[in-house]
């Protein structure tokens, strides 16, 4: 394994408890992963940044994709699928995923999740851009996240899973011969322990999500800041394909000077059939697609990006007054809400929309149990690469990525230590060295680097943009390391200081990849390389973080992902940045 050595500036653990798995992250593929592995007779702990039912998945309007229709296939899944990641899905990867999805849904429905049904008693099922089939089931009309929350964290209660909330996790713990040890941990002075300590555990699963709060405009909430991804970099992990950023291409639109989360307005308003417009009320979608307003995510977002460029304007707008009080009420109630929350009422005029950062497409690398490149760490949910979206997550396959994956997961994790005595087996972790270390970075650092990104590696990009960026996030990367081997300063240790060091850390590596991929392809905007070149490029692109805290960026021979064993994944022509 090649261990870079290096970890966030933290006090040493005060206290520590020990487990079988630890499971970081509480959303869908946190959840999932923890009730099938405690089912399995593991003894589980879930770590969550918030609460349990906090994360990104409460935020998921649309639903979850399945081919649970009638005439559905899971073979047309899988086609519509490819389709959208433009050429670097894992075919494998995907198959696993549309095949197993209807049952994953089934068992999701068991554990207490209710969606909505139609008049007949089945599943109501609705479409989303890039689906050629209506296959999204939904609950409480565009509140599904909310809901499979609600039953996933209702389950892990009852079943009497542990939960260590209001908890950032830190780095990763290894023991003698480099498999994962645990992890180390900063509960912010709520619940039984306090400060930083130490779970100890042969197994990690990281499902922490997104890393949305690297650019200024998001869907995302506040806690996504590329945490389990910094992580993993520390840890010796490989990530790949971050230059993919799916940007939603309608969020609310609520004045060039918003930050943060912003109100997301759901596919889903556009699966049932509201249009896409300028000021003059123009359908701009119409002809660049057949799919028009139900096209790929990239191709919806470049197509509201360039109509803005056109006309000079801030913003397009999504019109669906022809939906009528009723429909909105019943089918959209939270979005109807968001809405007019900010003073716009859909039900009597168009909704301001632009888009805004909302799913990392790559992630830590898996392979088809989501091991990682580190032995004894695995990644699920969004924090991933398993190599199901490619260049361009389809519409409401998130959820149930997280599904598949976390149950295979904890199958593997089961298998791997069927007949040993795991509960006699808690690793020893050996100490951090004292060098080197990770700088940390002041609070104010975090408004500096979503700027960066949203000015320079946004929805539209060039190899200016890119490099201006770079050049920028090594200078703040270079004034905290100078301060560190200079005088010995740092920032003082603490959530929002870990945070803006973790989001440093990954805007590096996404502008890496970005730089390096010369092509435009699924949501990777090139303005200065506007074709897609599958000659080149249908290729990965893999990062490695250096003892030195330098980037080791390299392509893969083919579209294939090589695989994860630690001896097998030593880079080619690597890039130090």
């Amino acid at each position: 394994m090649n261990s870079t050595g290096i970890r966030l500036h933290a006090p040493a653990p005060g206290w520590s408890i020990a487990a079988d798995v630890v499971v970081v992250g509480s959303g869908v593929a946190g959840l999932t992963a923890a009730l099938r592995c405690e089912a399995a007779g593991l003894n589980t702990v879930v770590v969550t940044k918030a609460r349990l039912d906090d994360g990104s998945t409460r935020w998921a309007q649309g639903g979850i994709a399945a081919a649970l229709g009638e005439g559905d296939t899971p073979e047309q899944h899988l086609e519509d699928t490819l389709v959208a990641g433009a050429g670097l899905c894992d075919e494998e990867a995907v198959r696993v995923l549309v095949t197993e999805g209807p049952d994953a849904v089934r068992r999701l429905i068991a554990t207490g999740a209710h969606f909505d049904e139609s008049a007949e008693g089945g599943l109501q099922l609705t479409r989303e851009g890039g689906h050629h089939r209506r296959r999204i089931a939904h609950a409480g009309g565009d509140a599904t996240g909310a809901e499979v929350s609600r039953a996933l964290v209702e389950a892990v209660r009852a079943r009497g899973v542990r939960a260590i909330e209001n908890a950032l996790v830190l780095d990763l713990l290894t023991d003698a011969d480099g498999r994962t040890a645990g992890v180390t941990l900063h509960v912010m002075g709520e619940g039984q322990h306090d400060g930083v300590g130490a779970v100890h555990a042969p197994a990690v699963v990281l499902a922490t999500g997104g890393m949305g709060q690297v650019f200024s405009a998001t869907t995302n909430p506040s806690v996504s800041t590329g945490d389990g991804v910094a992580l993993a970099l520390r840890a010796g992990a490989e990530v790949s394909d971050l230059e993919f950023m799916q940007f939603h291409p309608t969020v609310l639109f609520l004045g060039p000077e918003a930050e943060g989360q912003q109100p997301l307005v759901s596919e889903a308003v556009r699966g049932e059939g509201a249009h896409l417009v300028d000021a003059d009320g123009v359908r701009f979608m119409v002809g660049q697609h057949e799919l028009a307003e139900l096209a790929p995510r990239d191709i919806v977002a470049k197509g509201i990006m360039r109509r803005m460029l056109e006309q000079d304007a801030e913003h397009m707008f999504l019109d669906a007054r022809h939906f009528g009080a009723d429909m909105w009420e019943q089918r959209f109630p939270t979005i109807l809400a968001a809405c007019r929350a900010h003073g716009i009422d859909p039900v009597h005029e168009p909704i301001p929309i632009a888009p805004a950062a909302h799913y990392a497409s790559g992630g830590v690398r898996t392979d088809l149990h989501g091991r990682t490149t580190v032995p004894g760490l695995y990644a699920c949910g969004e924090v991933a690469c398993t190599g199901v979206h490619g260049a361009n997550r389809l519409a409401s396959n998130s959820l149930l990525e997280g599904l598949v994956y976390a149950e295979r997961i904890a199958a593997d994790i089961a298998d791997s230590h069927a007949g040993s005595d795991l509960h006699a087996r808690v690793p020893e972790p050996v100490p951090y060295p004292d060098k080197p270390a990770h700088p940390l970075l002041s609070p104010e650092t975090r408004f500096a680097i979503q700027r960066i990104m949203s000015e320079g590696a946004g929805v539209l990009r060039s190899a200016e943009s890119l490099g201006r960026a770079a050049d920028q996030l090594q200078r703040l990367h270079a004034e905290a390391r100078d301060a560190l081997e200079e005088n010995g300063k740092t920032a003082e240790p603490g959530v929002d200081t870990w945070e803006a060091t973790n989001l440093l850390c990954v805007a590096r590596v996404l502008v890496a990849a970005a730089q390096q991929r010369e092509e435009t392809r699924g949501c990777h905007w090139r303005e200065d390389r506007t074709e897609r070149d599958d000659a080149t490029w249908r290729r990965h692109i893999v990062v490695r973080l250096n003892p030195g805290r330098s980037l080791a960026v390299h392509t893969t021979d083919t579209a294939d992902f090589p695989p994860t064993r630690p001896e097998a994944h030593a880079p080619r022509r690597p890039q130090e940045q």
